[in-house]
């Protein structure tokens, strides 16, 4: 039952419009709620995000209500607390607050001031013509389908998973190889069934999309009024000598990959690792292997990320991967993998084009992705584009079809944050893969609202914590660089032209979050601004959505 709790040292509701202020709740321990003040309302609400537990009170908070957090790019509605952008799944508790007797109070129960969030309400009994099948069990699928339940729809919803476990935290099996998939589920199994979504483990090996039926493997049939693609990306592997023949060489992305690498990896101490890709995978596995273990990283550019954040930058995360041990060979290129001379059935060492051999007691291959949708080779009613891809509107229904979206990895869809005027693009985030996911479920369950914009967000571990917001499809041709780089602590700014199209940042929060609540608005500064010395966390915030 709520109770009335009084608020440590403040005496008046005095914050001004657009203030956020986070204040201690007496009588609970280590209890802390937010203030938000909006126009003459003050807000009280959880104090950390729900995603990983950030504290809010360093987030953005915009003129019609939207906070941001600092870290991740979540997003809450300040009135009513409902998740507004991913990747929070829970929503904040809201709070009664008032004046009494010279001091403040807020009214709520202890525990959920101690949770700082509230459990969003899904259930539900499933009723009606309408079936929803999801065919992926990855964050655009989570996404889909508690939106689907927040938002009314009472119809059936599927999920058809050929992974071995429910949709879960991938981003930690890269950063941290946890192999234990209760610790990174998102939802137990009781909270499908509470809200009738039922869970299928099998794999999809076709769809008709004329008769509106799904297929798999085991032999089932699962008919649909409304189907969501969401089947993510396969693991590219290398086809060079040895690399298909010899065992611990592995490929990153279920929890099964994560459980074979620390299996090869053991208790023993000091392991000769390669990873090959230094990309985001392939440096977030390093820099979680490093610690106990002998890690080279071996990338064909001449900095790792390069190709996404400009060799300047690159070297920055070289440099700070490089203090935990990790070696690097750069502009490198692999010929082959080579046997065990114990084990001939194993690797043993990596031989590069330059004849160099780097010994191998286990390899990680981190070389990209391509989308999953294989089981749609060949399939009349579809097109794939070039690289495997689904192309979609901005609603991310497929192209030509009824009734049918694709979402996350195997989407090509239209994107229209600054610098994109349309472009046709794909994007492999975390976040884009379950905002798009919510985007379909708003379609689905209200099919007269229009697509919501999104700005593209992701993170990484590469020794400190990197942020990112937008996109460059159509490329950059300048980078514009503020803060202490050589301590690891910069705003990146990637210039087309005079028009900023992405940030990227380490250790400066919020000026991800701000910039990508910018972009939405159409109100970034621009490269010439930048350099004058605009400052984006002093810039206003325009309450119109100009993407």
């Amino acid at each position: 039952m709520a109770q009335e709790y009084k608020i440590k040292g403040l005496s008046a509701l005095d914050l001004k419009s657009g203030e956020k202020r986070e204040v201690e709740v007496e009588g609970i321990e280590n209890g802390k709620v937010l203030l938000a003040r909006l126009g003459n309302t003050t807000h009280a609400m959880s104090s950390n995000c729900t995603h990983y537990g950030a504290p809010l009170k360093l987030g953005v908070l915009t003129p019609e209500g939207r906070l941001t957090c600092a870290w991740h790019g979540a997003c809450f509605n300040v009135g009513t607390g409902d998740v507004e952008d991913a990747p929070a799944l829970d929503p904040l508790a809201k709070f009664e607050v008032y004046e009494k007797d010279g001091a403040v109070y807020i009214k709520g129960e202890e525990a959920t001031i101690k949770a700082s969030r509230r459990k969003p309400d899904v259930q539900c009994k499933a009723q009606g013509p309408e079936k929803v099948v999801v065919i992926g069990g990855g964050s655009g699928t989570m996404g889909a389908v508690q939106a689907l339940r927040e938002q009314g729809f009472k119809g059936e919803i599927t999920i058809i998973s050929r992974e071995p476990n429910l949709p879960l935290d991938r981003t930690k099996l890269s950063k941290a190889l946890i192999t234990d998939k209760t610790k990174i589920e998102w939802r137990p199994q009781d909270w499908y069934d509470s809200a009738s979504i039922a869970t299928v483990f099998d794999e999809v090996n076709g769809v008709d999309f004329q008769s509106r039926s799904v297929s798999t493997k085991s032999g089932k049939s699962f008919s649909y009024t409304k189907l969501i693609l969401a089947m993510g990306g396969t693991p590219k592997a290398l086809p060079l000598p040895g690399f298909k023949d010899l065992s611990n060489i592995f490929l990153l992305r279920i929890i099964s990959d994560a459980q074979a690498i620390m299996g090869a990896v053991g208790e023993d101490k000091g392991k000769n690792v390669v990873v090959i890709g230094s990309s985001f995978i392939g440096m977030e596995v390093a820099n979680c292997l490093s610690s106990n273990n002998n890690v080279t990283v071996v990338g064909m550019e001449s900095a790792p990320l390069e190709r996404v954040m400009g060799s300047e930058v690159g070297k920055i995360f070289q440099k700070l991967i490089s203090k935990s041990g990790v070696k690097f060979q750069m502009g490198a290129s692999v010929e082959s993998a080579q046997p065990s001379q114990s084990d001939g059935s194993k690797v043993g060492s990596v031989l590069l084009k330059d004849g160099t051999s780097l010994p191998a007691d286990l390899v990680i291959v981190g070389v990209g992705v391509t989308p999953a949708t294989g089981f749609l080779q060949g399939n009349p009613a579809i097109q794939l584009e070039k690289d495997g891809s689904l192309r979609t509107n901005e609603s991310f229904e497929v192209e030509g079809l009824s009734d049918v979206y694709a979402i996350g990895d195997i989407a090509t869809y239209p994107y229209h944050g600054p610098g994109g005027n349309g472009t046709l693009t794909r994007i492999e985030h975390w976040n884009v893969a379950q905002n798009s996911g919510r985007c379909v479920a708003a379609s689905i369950a209200k099919p007269s609202v229009a697509p919501k914009a999104f700005i593209p967000v992701f993170w990484s571990a590469l020794g400190s914590q990197l942020r990112y917001c937008g996109n460059t499809p159509n490329g950059w041709d300048e980078l514009f660089l503020q803060g202490q780089p050589d301590e690891a602590k910069f705003a990146a700014f990637y210039c087309k032209g005079d028009t900023v199209v992405a940030v990227a940042s380490m250790q400066m929060d919020p000026v991800m979050s701000k910039s990508a609540e910018l972009m939405r608005r159409g109100n970034m500064p621009s490269l010439s601004e930048l350099r004058k010395g605009v400052n984006v966390l002093e810039v206003g915030l325009p309450q119109e959505i100009k993407i």
